[in-house]
């Protein structure tokens, strides 16, 4: 019963899309295009983080390179646009093999600072390697070209086009993390979360486990770096900044830590919140944590944990 009324529930947030898409205006669809992006970015890293029991602070490098990545491509290489994307996405999910070889061999605190300390390692890099990345200045004026498929090609210049675009990838990275959530290896990865030394005793690779995980969850964020790239037609090395790894972690941490629709629920209530603050008042910053504190502190188990307590409570009572 509770697998169709996800099905339901499924359809229903499509068919709203789709309908935002046709016929909501320019302003609407840019900031749900924010969300969707978002969503991809904090669903793939609550893999690593409310799957596996992995804190990284670092996880805005992958987003970034996936970004710079998609950028260059597209400057010097003049490639089909679904190519450039995968290349972004290849060079973030590159990154992350390199750096979780040396993260995943420590735990807890240590891991996140390790993240940390490689984040700003990009950071750096990505601001003072201006010849290649444009310093501080970053790469602007990225043109998104058509989507061509042989016999017809698909335009996506338009912010009404691209949306479908973010659409089709937004819903193609929900069915594959549902899918990674669903099988043995998400099973192994909540084991390691739970108790990694059990996992280890049953002859388990904790380590390789963990690797992998950090691996898929910095290709998602590389696909949502390339994502937002082309969405804002630049990319500044502020993208690889530790105070943009925190995003993902607040968002997960609103919607739900150890809930698969967590992210998307935390991605709405973070986008559209610092949007309405921002138009009230200057000191949105101050306002914006103050909410955000309440919410996590006042919904144990975020916004979707709780929603689900308590339609459990009213569903057992006579």
């Amino acid at each position: 019963m509770n697998r169709y009324r996800t099905y339901i529930a499924a359809v229903l947030v499509l068919c709203v899309l789709v309908g935002i898409g046709l016929f909501s205006s320019r302003f609407v669809l840019y900031l749900t295009m924010r969300v969707m992006i978002l969503s991809i970015f904090a669903m793939g890293y609550n893999i690593l983080f409310g799957r596996t029991g992995l804190l990284s602070f670092g996880h805005a490098a992958f987003y970034a390179v996936g970004a710079y990545g998609t950028a260059l491509c597209s400057m010097h290489l003049h490639t089909h646009p679904l190519l450039v994307i995968l290349a972004g996405a290849a060079a973030a999910a590159l990154f992350a093999v390199i750096i979780g070889f040396f993260c995943v061999r420590h735990t807890e605190i240590y891991f996140a600072m390790l993240t940390l300390a490689f984040g700003m390692l990009v950071f750096s890099l990505m601001w003072n390697w201006r010849t290649v990345t444009g310093g501080d200045d970053g790469l602007s004026g990225i043109v998104r070209g058509s989507i061509s498929l042989g016999f017809f090609a698909i335009p996506i210049m338009k912010d009404s086009q691209y949306y479908f675009f973010v659409l089709f990838c937004f819903a193609v990275s929900v069915l594959l993390i549902h899918r990674i959530y669903q099988s043995p290896f998400g099973l192994i990865l909540a084991g390691i979360r739970e108790n990694h030394i059990r996992t280890e005793f049953a002859g388990l690779g904790v380590k390789r486990y963990r690797l992998a995980a950090f691996v898929v969850s910095g290709t998602f964020a590389g696909l949502a770096g390339s994502l937002g790239l082309l969405l804002e037609s630049n990319v500044t090395p502020f993208a690889a900044h530790w105070s943009h790894s925190a995003e993902p972690v607040l968002v997960s941490l609103m919607g739900g830590l150890e809930t698969f629709s967590g992210p998307i629920v935390g991605s709405v209530l973070f986008v559209v919140l610092r949007e309405l603050i921002e138009r009230f008042t200057h000191n949105w910053m101050l306002w914006f944590g103050l909410i955000l504190l309440a919410i996590i502190m006042g919904f144990r188990g975020g916004v979707v944990g709780a929603t689900s307590v308590l339609l459990k409570r009213f569903s057992e009572r006579p």
